[in-house]
């Protein structure tokens, strides 16, 4: 397969992520299948997406004919089997929760869905690479494709390969992000890929300083947003991008390496445990 040979792609995964990726992918002129679970997901993530839109085009970032057009490219689906074999898709993009048994089951069952030229993407902030690419079937053809959030507007994307994939599907899954809008960076496999592996450290250690007393939480977001010239501060992130996946980042990355950095302060645990994820459930280190 070539790269002009990417018309459709199926997004499995419909939320914060998900969403996102089907919003460029379709924005950039390709055919999108958005699968969930159930509907009720999937709806809400075209909701997201026609909301983000209609922003786009208030802002005069986007004509009302093209946003209509992008809505138009993304077919929501709660069936693997649609939105994978089919569309006939080219390329399959997963985005669902970060637990490497249930993305193993996935790559695994969307191997059997998959047209043999079909090549699979994750968009894992942590998990190997290399171990789903195993489950695939289809080793040479998986890598990562790492978007940050809000993907619409952070230009990022980290690709990383794995330890079989090829340099054909490299190529291709680069050209394909520089079509949707994305700078590229290329990372080779390892626990944490390269921005987490500098990220989630800092993050860790700015509940540690909380935890210790060495400040409030307001006055670390306030030096790190004017001392580092952040956006935002390491808690405003830490709500933003969710306590309890940030967590999970770094218990997976600590498991696989033991780098004191990564272990996780109590205090972040305790609110994990206390249901305290951030902006997603109304309350985190600030309230929403």
């Amino acid at each position: 397969m070539k790269f002009e040979d990417i018309k459709t792609i199926a997004v499995i995964g419909s939320g914060q992520m998900g969403n996102g990726i089907a919003q460029v992918c379709a924005m950039a002129g390709y055919k999108v299948f958005m699968e969930d679970v159930d509907m009720k997901f999937v709806n809400n993530g075209l909701a997201t997406i026609k909301s983000s839109l209609d922003k786009l085009v208030k802002k005069q970032k986007l004509s009302q004919v093209d946003a209509d057009g992008t809505f138009n490219r993304i077919k929501g689906t709660a069936s693997l089997k649609e939105a994978i074999q089919d569309s006939n898709a080219d390329l399959v993009i997963e985005a669902i929760i970060e637990n490497p048994e249930i993305k193993n089951k996935l790559w695994s069952e969307a191997n059997t869905l998959a047209k043999k030229e079909t090549f699979f993407a994750s968009n894992t902030s942590s998990i190997s690479i290399t171990m789903m690419a195993a489950a695939s079937k289809r080793p040479e053809k998986f890598l990562g494709m790492h978007f940050f959030n809000p993907v619409p507007l952070m230009e990022l994307l980290e690709i990383v390969r794995g330890h079989l994939t090829s340099g054909e599907t490299y190529e291709i899954a680069k050209k394909v992000g520089e079509k949707i809008g994305k700078k590229i960076i290329t990372v080779n496999e390892a626990p944490g890929f390269a921005v987490n592996r500098i990220l989630v450290p800092f993050l860790m250690e700015a509940v540690r300083a909380v935890e210790e007393g060495v400040c409030t939480i307001e006055d670390m977001d306030t030096g790190c947003k004017l001392g580092l010239n952040h956006p935002m501060g390491p808690f405003a992130l830490l709500d933003y991008v969710g306590l309890d996946t940030t967590l999970y980042i770094a218990d997976y990355v600590y498991s696989e390496t033991g780098n004191q950095l990564f272990k996780a302060p109590n205090l972040l645990r305790k609110m994990v445990r206390a249901g305290l994820y951030g902006k997603k459930s109304g309350k985190g280190f600030y309230k929403y």
